[in-house]
């Protein structure tokens, strides 16, 4: 095909070539090159795009790149002149990466866990998901899922560990067998049951709770009882300030029965209950603090029907002696219960006969008469049952009526006495008289690890005989002589040798009584030993040493 010359190639005059020939030997700049157009006519092949320059879009101010390299035929959009630029039309759209098919099936199980749980088949005990989700669920899972659905269902700690953090500040677990779950479930029976009115709470709501997690409650602590709503006496008429001291009481305002929820605790095995209730200010009344003939009867008979029980404990409920003899009657030859704490009542002698028969018919191992009012008359009852055989091994008798006669007394039943491992009588006006009884109680006892007669008035003789007793024991490790007025020197001595005895039973490994106690310090105090030496002595010796030099 011959080539033609059209009338735009034609050349001009000579001014024209020589400005055309300068224009070829001087380049221009890359913004004013003018993109290169290809013939389709004079071109080989299939027929091309053009690449057209965009005014808005102009090459870089460098060199122009060559064509090869700023147009790629393969793959057109590689030319930024020709990017689309995609807007979305969703606010929300982001170029985050899609979620892993799993995160959304666990998303989905969270947010519907209340209506279908599928945790874990509870009948076949086959669990349909794999641990490491069924953790992540649980992670995630809201607190508030009803309890009718999480009982039986879930069994993380980590699950009931915020299900207590959300309900109490402070979560003590020691108390509760290392278990949130129990901890959980036993601090919200507590809370229903010291709501509890009688006669306007409705019972049925405490028996549904109680069917769902009653197997697994082991320790019910009551720290009050409401006791029911009277309506005032009209007719009355106006009542003095001075006629509340006479108790304007009702027998008959018994408190809450816990026979109508014994079946339903089938492993309770720790019971306290304090039969009154705890801040009332200004709403005082006496019927809030008392413990009636009917609720006398009723906690009898709930300890005697509950055979698994191992530790009873009403504390601050004004139990006389008539009440007292009462519960005893049906505690006695109870299979299982081995602890018994009835501090802070109003025991006296009748009551602690009662308790003397019990010490000999029953398998308790400590007992607790801590603040009542027994004196050497019922003192003698109980000191005459421990003269027989027993598994008695903590009594606690601080802050009663002792005096010398009731302290000698049980020292002298003691004496025959092979289980009492714990001893206290502090604070029951034990004077000097009674020392030597304790003295020889120290030397022939074999059994006695701990013993407490602070506050009392032993006096500095009675201090002396203790420390000499003391030489010849080596079984008591903790002696609390505090405000007993033993002498400075005495005391001194006798923690001496309490630390020598706490020596020799880590030696040998018995450290049954020895998790809480501390050996005392061997600092001599001032006036004991070798006196402190003066000022003037020091420099006495000073210029001794000089002069020697």
């Amino acid at each position: 095909m011959s080539e033609e010359t059209s009338p735009e190639m034609k050349p001009g005059s000579a001014e024209e070539a020589a400005a055309a020939n300068e224009e070829s030997t001087v380049p221009k700049a890359a913004e004013d090159t003018p993109a290169p157009e290809i013939n389709e006519d004079k071109v080989d092949g299939p027929a091309k795009p053009t690449p057209v320059k965009t005014p808005s879009e102009p090459y870089p101010a460098q060199v122009a790149p060559p064509l090869e390299q700023a147009v790629s035929y393969d793959n057109p959009a590689a030319d930024p002149r020709k990017m689309r630029r995609i807007i979305a039309e969703d606010p929300e759209w982001t170029l985050a990466t899609v979620p892993l098919l799993s995160e959304l099936t666990m998303s989905n199980i969270i947010t519907n866990f209340p209506q279908n749980p599928i945790l874990k088949d509870v009948a076949k005990k086959t669990p349909p998901l794999p641990g490491k989700y069924q953790n992540q669920i649980l992670g995630k899972l809201s607190t508030e899922v009803p309890i009718e659905i999480t009982a039986n269902l879930i069994d993380a700690e980590e699950y009931w560990k915020r299900c207590c953090a959300s309900k109490w500040p402070v979560c003590d677990i020691s108390k509760y067998g290392n278990s949130y779950k129990r901890l959980y479930f036993e601090r919200q029976l507590q809370e229903m049951i010291e709501s509890f009115i009688p006669g306007t709470t409705d019972l049925s709501v405490l028996r549904n709770y109680l069917n769902l997690v009653g197997k697994f409650i082991v320790r019910v602590d009551i720290r009050q009882l409401l006791p029911p709503i009277r309506e005032p006496n009209r007719d009355d008429g106006d009542v003095s300030d001075t006629g509340s001291d006479a108790g304007d009481v009702i027998e008959n305002d018994s408190h809450f029965d816990f026979n109508d929820i014994l079946a339903l605790l089938p492993n309770m095995e720790e019971f306290s209950v304090v039969y009154g209730v705890d801040g009332c200010l200004l709403n005082f009344e006496w019927n809030l603090f008392l413990f009636t003939t009917t609720d006398c009867l009723n906690l009898s008979k709930f300890v005697q029907k509950c055979t698994q029980l191992k530790r009873l404990s009403v504390q601050r409920s004004k139990i006389d002696d008539d009440k007292v003899r009462v519960m005893i009657k049906h505690t006695l030859n109870h299979p299982n219960l081995e602890e018994l704490d009835l501090s802070f009542n109003k025991i006296g002698d009748k009551g602690a006969r009662a308790v003397g028969k019990l010490i000999n018919q029953s398998k308790i191992t400590s007992l607790n008469l801590l603040d009542n009012q027994i004196g050497h008359q019922g003192l003698a009852a109980i000191a005459h049952a421990l003269k027989k055989p027993t598994a008695l091994k903590h009594l606690n008798l601080r802050l009663n009526r002792l005096g010398d006669e009731g302290a000698q007394c049980l020292c002298i039943a003691l004496l025959e006495n092979s289980t009492v491992e714990t001893l206290n009588i502090a604070a029951n006006d034990i004077t000097e008289q009674t020392s030597q009884f304790i003295a020889q109680l120290i030397v022939t006892n074999n059994t006695l690890c701990e013993m407490d007669l602070s506050c009392n008035q032993l006096g500095t003789d009675g201090g002396k005989q203790l420390q000499e007793a003391m030489e010849s024991n080596s079984q008591i490790t903790k002696l609390d002589l505090k405000l007993a007025k033993c002498g400075q020197e005495s005391e001194y001595c006798i923690n001496k040798m309490l630390d020598r005895n706490l020596q020799e039973k880590m030696k040998s490994g018995e450290d049954r009584f020895l998790s809480y106690y501390k050996p005392p310090k061997t600092t001599p105090p001032t006036g004991i030993g070798s006196k402190p030496r003066t000022q003037a002595s020091r420099r006495q010796t000073s210029r001794a040493a000089v002069k020697a030099n």
